[in-house]
């Protein structure tokens, strides 16, 4: 069906102004709804399905699709807004029953919540028009969810302030490593007393290894040439990997690498 914006509208003495905000990002608090609604109307003419993976929001375009983040546990989902609200609260946006089900919240009140607009292949939109759940994304690191949770206290619908990307300084010869360093092996991509966070693997996927991230095309693709990397980009962040890897051996190995040639921080992600 077409993307419609529509034209500002007042509910309860409050105005709206749809807006395509490609780059909407914001953290708020979300609620779900069910078969209160069941067979009505949404505001895109659509019949509503409470089991459909589905949201309503006061200004984003219908329908649009946006990525849905539980700031409590990391879960995050895809979901196709259809339809406009809440109007009764102030929070971020309104999932369906089948929605809140998929992020896990379906058993709470309201929920922190990172609503960011995004564009999904066509695969997934298919998916999600025919009331099924799109692929489940990886969940959001901790230091992510730290950050995030901290835009809460801010005015309802604050856009997300993330810490500055991470900025590789020129690359110098490191200096020789001590026997302590040279034992050490991971230290410097893991936390005390463990391993590297190493997600599970899905059957037919693979590793990367994330040594870098940059707002400069320029300075990204100067540190991948100098760590034999490739980049990611989206978002206007350009992110330097190495990979893909098959087992987790050898997505550790990388980190090790990485490390040992001024990379330090470096992550292991599922390649995407």
């Amino acid at each position: 069906m077409p993307v419609k914006i529509g034209k500002p509208y007042t509910v309860r003495g409050t105005t709206y102004a749809p807006d395509d905000d490609r780059g909407y990002d914001h953290v708020g608090y979300a609620s779900w709804y069910g078969e209160e609604l069941s067979g009505s109307r949404t505001a895109s003419g659509e019949i509503f399905d409470p089991s459909a993976i589905s949201a309503a929001h006061r200004t984003l375009p219908l329908p649009s699709y946006v990525e849905v983040t539980a700031l409590n546990t990391g879960r995050t989902i895809i979901v196709r807004v259809n339809d406009r609200g809440p109007f009764t609260n102030r929070h971020l946006i309104d999932l369906s029953r089948g929605a809140a089900e998929q992020l896990g919240i379906s058993g709470h009140g309201a929920v922190p919540v990172r609503v960011r607009r995004v564009a999904p292949p066509e695969e997934e939109r298919n998916r999600l028009r025919a009331g099924l759940p799109a692929t489940e994304r990886v969940r959001t690191p901790e230091d992510i969810l730290l950050a995030l949770r901290d835009n809460l206290g801010k005015p309802s619908g604050s856009p997300v302030r993330l810490p500055a990307i991470e900025e590789v300084a020129p690359m110098m010869e490191p200096p020789p490593a001590s026997p302590a360093q040279k034992n050490s092996g991971l230290l410097s991509a893991r936390l005390p007393g463990t391993d590297p966070a190493i997600p599970a693997l899905p059957q037919g996927k693979a590793y990367v290894v994330q040594i870098a991230a940059f707002a400069s095309e320029s300075r990204a693709r100067d540190a991948a040439r100098r760590a034999n990397a490739f980049l990611s980009g989206a978002d206007g962040v350009w992110r330097v990997r190495t990979g893909p890897y098959a087992d987790a051996t050898s997505a550790l190995n990388a980190v090790k690498n990485a490390a040992a040639s001024g990379f330090n921080g470096a992550r292991i992600m599922i390649n995407d």
